[in-house]
Parts: structure tokens; sequence; C-alpha cells
């Protein structure tokens, strides 16, 4: 009796055992047989989201599934929208380049105002009558009031949003050959402060130099091509001691006032110098040995030059990318040009372009107008 007892005990465990041996057989199979598709979607997702953009593509050919996942995470950078100022009224109209469409925007806020800078969907205006100085974002209406200051004859420039507690509004102002007044103030203060600095290079400021902010710091280029600098933090400015970009002769004589921009990227300046019948020339300073140094390409970035800002992108559609847009062409209407480094010719190609100031570029929020 005790005999069959473990008889039959042996056969339950052998047969338990046999059990357990066939699953686990089973499990690694279904593994062999589960391929990269069979990704969760969380998963997918997380991985999706780390790529770049074009290896966001490459990687939506695989399957349906991934494609839905790749397109649904992929974050495409949105091109500067061209901004055109109402003539005496309320209506104002907003151009995507990228999409060759035009959106009209009624902003009575804006009336008696001027434009003197655009960044982060957020413009700068001054309104002369009352010396009033205040942000406005036209996508959300929100405005945002600084300290009366007269503004006359000087450019201006904001670092950030003026939603950022490190926003800083920068003026300079020419007072002689050798000497700039520079005027700064933030959201919530109550007061511009203004302090004389000395120049130990002739660096003579107007309303056609170039301004933008970069790592902590305003870089503002003179009529002549000198390059000054000021330290919002600690209210020091000074002037490079960095020669000019070489341009051919004849180059500055034709475009003075008009034929400059200055954008930055990624922490490095570009200035950007056009003539009538010239190709545009780019230049990048270089930090390290501070010389101008000419650019031939500029691989995937796209640059958007205007008379007030110039703004550079990343990831932007194929066709765009490589290339410099301009603001206005004369014969064309309310459209932008462009010339492309690749072809090295300008888009469309028999027209003439003129800088005019009564337009500018702003940076539209995300999926604005899609």
């Amino acid at each position: 009796m005790a005999g069959t007892k473990r008889r039959k005990l042996k056969s339950l465990v052998e047969t338990q055992t046999d059990g357990k041996r066939t699953k686990t057989e089973d499990n690694e199979e279904n593994l062999e047989l589960q391929n990269w598709s069979d990704l969760p979607t969380e998963l997918l997702e997380l991985i999706m989201s780390r790529l770049a953009l074009e290896d966001n593509i490459r990687a939506s050919v695989l399957c349906k599934r991934w494609h839905a996942v790749a397109v649904s995470v992929r974050v495409v950078n949105q091109s500067p929208w061209l901004m055109y100022f109402s003539k005496g009224g309320k209506l104002y109209e907003l151009y995507d380049p990228s999409q060759r469409k035009t959106y009209p925007l009624e902003l009575p806020e804006l009336y008696g105002s001027r434009v003197c800078y655009t960044k982060d969907s957020w413009l700068l205006l001054y309104r002369p009558r009352t010396h009033r100085v205040f942000f406005f974002n036209p996508f959300t209406r929100a405005m945002i009031k600084l300290p009366r200051f007269e503004l006359i004859y000087q450019i201006v420039a904001f670092s950030c949003a003026p939603t950022s507690p490190s926003c800083v509004v920068f003026t300079v102002k020419h007072i002689s050959p050798t000497v700039v007044a520079i005027s700064t103030c933030h959201p919530g203060a109550t007061e511009w402060v203004t302090n004389n600095h000395q120049n130990r290079l002739p660096f003579v400021s107007s309303i056609w130099n170039k301004l933008v902010f970069c790592k902590g710091v305003f870089y503002c280029l003179s009529l002549t091509g000198w390059l000054g600098v000021f330290d919002p933090q600690k209210r020091d400015w000074g002037v490079l001691a960095v020669p000019p970009p070489k341009c051919p002769d004849n180059f500055f004589a034709k475009n003075w006032l008009k034929g400059k921009f200055m954008a930055e990227h990624n922490g490095d300046i570009l200035v950007i110098y056009t003539g009538c019948s010239e190709n545009p020339i780019i230049f990048k300073l270089d930090q390290s040995t501070m010389v101008w140094e000419e650019m031939k390409t500029l691989d995937n970035v796209t640059l958007f030059a205007s008379f007030l800002s110039s703004h550079s992108r990343t990831d932007l559609p194929g066709k765009m990318r490589n290339s410099v847009y301009f603001s206005k062409v004369r014969f064309f209407g309310k459209r932008c040009i462009s010339y492309s480094l690749s072809d090295c010719r300008y888009y469309p190609l028999s027209e003439l372009w003129e800088q005019i100031i009564n337009q500018t570029l702003l940076i539209p929020p995300e999926n604005k107008g899609k």
C-alpha cells in the first residue's frame, strides 16, 4: 500500500515538472517570436520622443503602428511668422512662410504704437505720444507695462519672455563717438536705470544697429561692423577688439544702412551682409580666436532676417533648410524671399528685394495655425 502511494506521488511530481518545463519552453518560444514592432506603446513613445527629427521620420516607415506613434510625439520646429503692421488702423496680418498662409488679426491694443523688438511670441512696443513702453502677446492678448521712457533714435531688445523673472530690457543710445548711454529695465520695475559708458574703440549707435541676446549678454552690431557687448549682471559695456567682417569693397557703399542682420544660434553670433547685386555673405564669430569666419553652409539651420530682429531655426522642412529668409520682396507682394546656400541663388530668382521697417518676424506659440 505504501509503495503504491509512493509511485502515485512520484508520477504526480513528474507531471508537474513536465508542465512547468513545457510552460517555460512556450514562453521562450513566444519571446523568440516577438520583434521590435511588438514593443509596448508607452515604451515606444518614450523611445520615439528621444529621437532627432530625421531619425523619428526614418523609424516611422517600419509599420503603421510605429508611424502613428512617431507622428504623435514628433516635434517640428516652427518657422517665425511675418507680421505686417497696420497703416493707421487696427488690422494686422500674420504670414506663415512655411505654409504660405496669411492670418488677419485685429489688434486695437497696438493703435498709436510702434514695434521695437520681438522674441518668444512677444512684442516690445513704444507709444511716442505718451512714452509708454509695454510688452504685448498678439496670440494671448496679454499685456505687461514698463515704466515710461523716451525712446528716440535708439535700439531696444529684451533677453527673454517678460513672464520670466530673468527678463531684461536693454537699450543703447549714441552720445558721442566715444560715449554711449545704456538703459535697462525689467517687468515689475518702477524706473529705468541709465549709465554712460566710454568706448575704447569708435562705436556709432543708431536705429540701424542690430541687437541679440546670447549667453547672458547683449551683442550690438554697429553701422561699421564693430561689436559692442553689455553684461546686464555686471552692468559692464565694452567694444570687442575684433575687426569687422571682410566683405567686397563695393558691398557697403550700396547698403550702408539696410544690408546688415545679426542672429544667434546655439551660442554662436551670426552676421548676414546683403547687397542688391551680390549674394548674401554670412559670418560666424569664432569666440576662441575672436575672428569672423565666412560660412559656406548652414547645414540644417534656417535663418530669418528682418529689420527689428532675426532668428534661427533647425528641423524645419527640408526645402527650408540651409537658407536665409528675408521679409520683403519689392514687387512680389506680402511674402518672403529666400536665399539658398545649397543652390547659391534667390527664390524667386527674378525678384529684387528691399528691407523695410513696417514689418517684423514673430515667433508663434507651438501648434499655432495648424
